[in-house]
């Protein structure tokens, strides 16, 4: 497995574990040296992954409002509070990286979701996802009807 999924799997996993324990705008101790792992697994961690899982994590939390925002426009007859925390969790890493990370492919964002939310989510959580996400990207490239500055 890449080093990079490893990573995005990593972050995945500490956004949930931050919902979890309520959200909060202040970021946990212990959240990002991932304290909350296995002994052996948190010994193996390399620095790059964990170093990269930490940029998301902590780019995803100080940009959370905007997220959930972003999240929120692109929900077809759903409402963020009903949405399973393993599908938010995933969600806010991908539109984080969509949003902030224009580096990074967008195929590549969604397929890594999809794979994360195959592994971790429900059986119906990789099409929930993808649509969401789909739409996002859209948007985020200015499709027709699509602007990023209008809201739902």
């Amino acid at each position: 497995m890449a080093s990079r999924r490893k990573g995005r799997i990593l972050a995945f996993q500490a956004l949930y574990s931050w919902e979890v324990k309520g959200g909060s705008p202040v970021i946990p101790e212990g959240l990002l040296d991932f304290s909350w792992l296995e002994s052996d697994k948190r010994a193996a961690l390399e620095e790059d992954i964990s170093g990269f899982s930490r940029l998301l994590v902590v780019g995803a939390i100080e940009n959370i409002t905007a997220i959930d925002a972003m999240i929120r426009r692109h929900l077809e007859n759903w409402d963020i509070s009903r949405l399973n925390r393993v599908d938010l969790a995933i969600l806010r890493l991908s539109a984080y990286t969509l949003m902030y990370q224009t580096d990074v492919a967008p195929s590549i964002v969604i397929n890594e979701a999809i794979g994360i939310s195959k592994e971790f989510g429900t059986d119906d959580s990789f099409r929930f996802i993808n649509g969401v996400l789909d739409s996002i990207k859209r948007t985020l490239q200015g499709a027709p009807g699509s602007s990023p500055l209008q809201s739902k």
